[in-house]
């Protein structure tokens, strides 16, 4: 397996990726509320190309599951009490964590979570959090066994999708200092 940023030639493949995510989301319990062609899309892609925060994980040259890594917070971030104090330049925050459905059950989430550990320490990162919809209990066995830790619950603004509450997480890098 190998964790690399996405590239322009990689958009179809991670569009894809999105939409089966989606399309097994919708078939099964849709926790997160992701809608094919509402929110992951092409162009979410295309923008964390742009900005090179979209990661990725082949196997065998397919892409098997994405992974966003921004230094800004989502709105509501600011009402959490969160276990460090720092400027988000040194913070990564985790979005739209994607495991294509033929590969769960095989560590490509957990993976994710220590490549994005691993790319946060060499740049010196305090810490990273994340948000997970309220009842997405899957997404938040897998971050409390990578080591996250719940910081408590918060509006994020999307109760016009059904979505008015989210878990908050975060795991400490490094101590200041």
């Amino acid at each position: 397996m190998i964790f690399t940023r996405a590239e322009a030639a990689d958009l179809l493949e991670i569009s894809s990726l999105y939409d089966a995510v989606c399309d097994d989301l919708c078939a099964h319990e849709n926790y997160p509320g992701w809608k094919k062609g509402v929110y992951p899309t092409v162009d979410d892609a295309r923008a964390g190309i742009k900005d090179g925060a979209l990661y990725v994980i082949k196997n065998d040259a397919k892409i098997v599951g994405t992974v966003l890594l921004r230094h800004r917070p989502e709105e509501g971030y600011e009402n959490a009490g969160w276990l460090t104090e720092s400027s988000y330049d040194n913070i990564y925050v985790i979005y739209t964590l994607a495991v294509h459905p033929d590969f769960t059950g095989l560590g490509i989430g957990k993976m994710l979570l220590d490549q994005a550990e691993k790319l946060a320490g060499k740049e010196g990162c305090r810490s990273i959090r994340l948000d997970v919809a309220k009842g997405n209990i899957s997404a938040e066995s897998l971050y409390k066994k990578c080591g996250y830790k719940y910081v408590g619950t918060v509006s994020l603004g999307y109760e016009k999708y059904g979505l008015p509450w989210y878990n908050l997480y975060e795991k400490v890098l490094r101590e200041p200092g």
